[in-house]
């Protein structure tokens, strides 16, 4: 986890300059080395307090911990850039030491050997390299490319500007699912790896098809006496091919068909969805004289 500097030194998010100053001493008074010698914990503890000093104590340094937070400025911040312009000797001079900090005989910021290019405290590793944010870019697929696949040239919009994308969209992507593109996000902090680049499919709305996981529906209406005397119709599929379903006699209105392996491929290379039919029958709001008198006919005869 990242440091919460002003717990380090125990003061507000509030506190003044001068506040700030004068927790630091009191801390550097009781765990500096000379006054904790051979005390690892207190060597480590001194090592953080200067760490929160020397960013809490530097207006720009703290704006921007104040305003990206803890992990945020980690990310941001090596440790060469929180010492920099940082002279821990001339400030524990100020609060009555006389020399650099010692850490295993060798003195901090200065004296028998110096270690890193801006940490008094040496060699503590530059923090692991930090990926960049990954992206997420929303496509639109019409039915028919989601069925049988397509590539697409995307233009991505990111911190190191334009950038042309070639995606091969698989068979069987459906809204929601998402294929990853690695390295194709941002750029990570101080040369870090780029993020990664996430395709979110969005299907458009077809006007003869409805969809349900690999499943389709289509709506088709019959006549009445082709509901009860059975008929043929005609049922478009996916690949502009029309299939001929039979409809049964006495058929119901709301019937549901299925048409096997006539929906959508798996991404995962399993069997296809089906297609289902939903039957819907048509009731004529107005009838002519004859055709009254047919429909009377026949109820005379208990249908």
């Amino acid at each position: 986890m990242a440091e919460d500097y002003y717990k380090t030194l125990g003061v507000g998010r509030e506190a003044t300059d001068e506040e700030v100053k004068k927790a630091y001493r009191k801390l550097a008074m009781k765990y500096h080395p000379d006054h904790a010698k051979g005390d690892k914990a207190a060597e480590e503890r001194f090592k953080r307090i200067s760490e929160a000093y020397a960013v809490l104590s530097d207006k720009e340094k703290r704006r921007e911990y104040d305003t990206f937070g803890s992990e945020g400025f980690q990310q941001r911040f090596s440790q060469e850039d929180i010492f920099r312009g940082f002279n821990i000797n001339d400030i524990l001079r100020e609060f009555g030491f006389g020399g650099g900090a010692s850490f295993g005989g060798a003195q901090a910021g200065g004296g028998r050997r110096t270690y890193g290019a801006g940490s008094p405290f040496g060699p503590r590793a530059h923090p692991q390299q930090i990926k960049g944010d990954d992206l997420i870019y929303e496509l639109p697929l019409t039915l028919r490319e989601s069925a049988f696949g397509t590539t697409k040239e995307l233009t991505m919009q990111h911190q190191g500007g334009p950038e042309r994308v070639t995606v091969k969209i698989p068979k069987g992507m459906t809204t929601g699912k998402k294929l990853r593109l690695a390295g194709k996000g941002n750029p990570g902090p101080f040369g870090g790896p780029r993020g990664d680049l996430y395709i979110q499919v969005v299907l458009i709305e077809d006007p003869v098809f409805s969809i349900e996981d690999q499943d389709l529906t289509t709506h088709r209406e019959i006549k009445l006496t082709e509901a009860l005397l059975g008929t043929t119709i005609s049922v478009p599929t996916l690949d502009d091919k029309q299939y001929s379903l039979k409809i049964p006699p006495g058929t119901k209105n709301g019937t549901r068909m299925r048409l096997t392996g006539h929906g959508l491929p798996s991404m995962k290379g399993g069997k296809k969805g089906d297609l289902f039919v939903r039957v819907h029958i048509q009731i004529p709001k107005h009838l002519t004289h004859e055709q009254k008198k047919l429909v009377e006919d026949l109820a005379e005869t208990g249908i």
